[in-house]
C-alpha cells in the first residue's frame, strides 16, 4: 500500500494540472472554432452552409480517439507538422500536448457549433427580419442580436459540452501525454492488487474538477436565461 501511494502521490498533481491545461485551451479553442463554424451554418452563403454542416456531420460521427491519432500519426508523423521547437530537450512532450489540443479543438467544436445553433434556434426569428429591414449586414445582426441572445440560451449544452471534453482528455494518452489516465494506467500496473482505491482515486479527481463546472455553469445559466 506504502508503496503505491509513494508512486501516486508525487504525480497526482501534476497529472491533473496538465488535465486542466489541456481542457482550458482545448475549450477556448473549440469556442472559437465553433462559433466561425455556427457562423458559418447559418450564414446566407449556401457554400459556407454546406462546408460547415459537412465538418460538423463528419466530425460528430468519427471517434476522438481517431482523431487525437491523425493529429499525432498524419500532422507530425507523416506530414511532419511541429508545433514545438525540435531543438527543445521536450520537444516531443511539448509537441505531443500540443498535437493533443488541436485534436480536441476538431472535436469539440462541433459540439460547440451544435449547442451554439440550438441557441439561435430559440431566437425570435423576426429579431433577423428587423434587423434586415434596418439595413444591418447579416455580421452585425449575427454579432449584435442573434449570437449573444443564443449563448444565453446555450449555457446549459455548452457547460455539458466542456464537462465531456474534461473527461475526453484521457485520450491523450493515446500519443504519450502524461495526464491523469496515464498515471492511473502505470499505477495500475504497477500495483494491481489495488485497482479499486486507484480507481476511486483518480475517480474523485474528476469529480472535483468537474461538479463544480456543473453546479457553476447552472446558476450561470438561471441567471442569464431569457425571461419569457
Amino acid at each position: 500500500m506504502n508503496a503505491m501511494w509513494d508512486q501516486l502521490l508525487p504525480g497526482l498533481w501534476p497529472a491533473f494540472w496538465l488535465t486542466i491545461q489541456l481542457t482550458f485551451w482545448s475549450a477556448i479553442g473549440s469556442t472559437i472554432l465553433g462559433t466561425i463554424l455556427t457562423a458559418m451554418r447559418v450564414s446566407p452563403v449556401a457554400i459556407l452552409r454546406t462546408i460547415s454542416t459537412f465538418y460538423i456531420s463528419v466530425v460528430r460521427n468519427t471517434p476522438l480517439t481517431l482523431i487525437v491519432l491523425f493529429c499525432s500519426f498524419g500532422l507530425y508523423q507523416n506530414l511532419g507538422m511541429a508545433l514545438a521547437s525540435r531543438e527543445s530537450a521536450s520537444f516531443l512532450v511539448d509537441n505531443n500536448f500540443r498535437l493533443a489540443i488541436v485534436g480536441f479543438i476538431l472535436y469539440t467544436s462541433a459540439f460547440v457549433a451544435e449547442s451554439l445553433r440550438s441557441g439561435i434556434n430559440t431566437v425570435d426569428f423576426g429579431q433577423a427580419e428587423a434587423a434586415r429591414s434596418l439595413g444591418l449586414s447579416f455580421s452585425d445582426m449575427f454579432r449584435k442580436i442573434v449570437f449573444p441572445q443564443a449563448v444565453r440560451a446555450a449555457i446549459v449544452p455548452l457547460g455539458n459540452t466542456l464537462i465531456a471534453l474534461t473527461k475526453n482528455t484521457t485520450i491523450a494518452s493515446t500519443i504519450g501525454v502524461a495526464e491523469a489516465s496515464l498515471l492511473m494506467k502505470s499505477t495500475i500496473e504497477n500495483h494491481a492488487n489495488q485497482l479499486f482505491i486507484i480507481f476511486f482515486v483518480f475517480a474523485l479527481g474528476f469529480i472535483i474538477l468537474t461538479l463544480p463546472m456543473g453546479l457553476g455553469l447552472g446558476k450561470l445559466s438561471e441567471r442569464m436565461a431569457v425571461k419569457k
